[in-house]
């Protein structure tokens, strides 16, 4: 089975159980406090649905993928949600592109891997489909690649030289822990 979940949490508008929020009292900043409570929602759904799986003794045959589509907003007034990367969320910087991607899949990750090679979501599809056992297709060009065997030390390296993204006439490359970011205006 494949499952996409897209929480609306941690979103705009700012709003949060009064439970999550009372609970989070230690927090002054009362939008700081919502944004953490938001996540407090968010982190429990993520583990209802790891608790399902476990229910229907799905957990070690299933790889899990939590990321997000882009970093914090500016526009939240939380100047510090993407700290320590410059930009924000519909930016190119590594505020806006730098998200968390965490992968879990129990006889295949080890517990507490680290890897800190850049990845993307490009290559969530290539990584899925080498866990299922199902083949890419091989008659057009798939970006994306299966990052399993460089989580799990099977092969060296980085699996991309270079990542690039575009937002229309917004663009920007990494290459060897440099990014140039351009706007190319016709």
């Amino acid at each position: 089975f494949f499952l996409y979940l897209a929480h609306w949490g941690i979103h705009s508008p700012l709003q949060a159980k009064k439970e999550d929020y009372d609970a989070l009292s230690h927090i002054g900043d009362h939008r700081l406090r919502v944004y953490a409570a938001m996540i407090t929602a968010l982190d429990r759904g993520v583990g209802r649905v790891l608790d399902a799986l476990a229910a229907n003794g799905l957990s070690d045959n299933t790889l899990v993928i939590f990321t997000s589509d882009n970093g914090g907003a500016g526009y939240l007034g939380l100047p510090n949600i993407n700290k320590p990367y410059r930009g924000w969320k519909l930016t190119l910087f590594e505020g806006g592109t730098h998200v968390p991607f965490f992968a879990k899949w129990p006889g295949h990750i080890a517990p507490g891997t680290r890897y800190d090679a850049p990845v993307g979501h490009i290559d969530i599809f290539a990584t899925a489909a080498a866990a299922a056992g199902a083949k890419v297709p091989d008659d057009r060009a798939i970006d994306g690649v299966d990052v399993l065997p460089y989580v799990n030390g099977k092969r060296d390296g980085s699996p991309h030289d270079t990542l690039f993204w575009r937002e229309g006439y917004y663009q920007a490359v990494l290459h060897d822990g440099w990014k140039l970011t351009v706007t190319d205006l016709p």
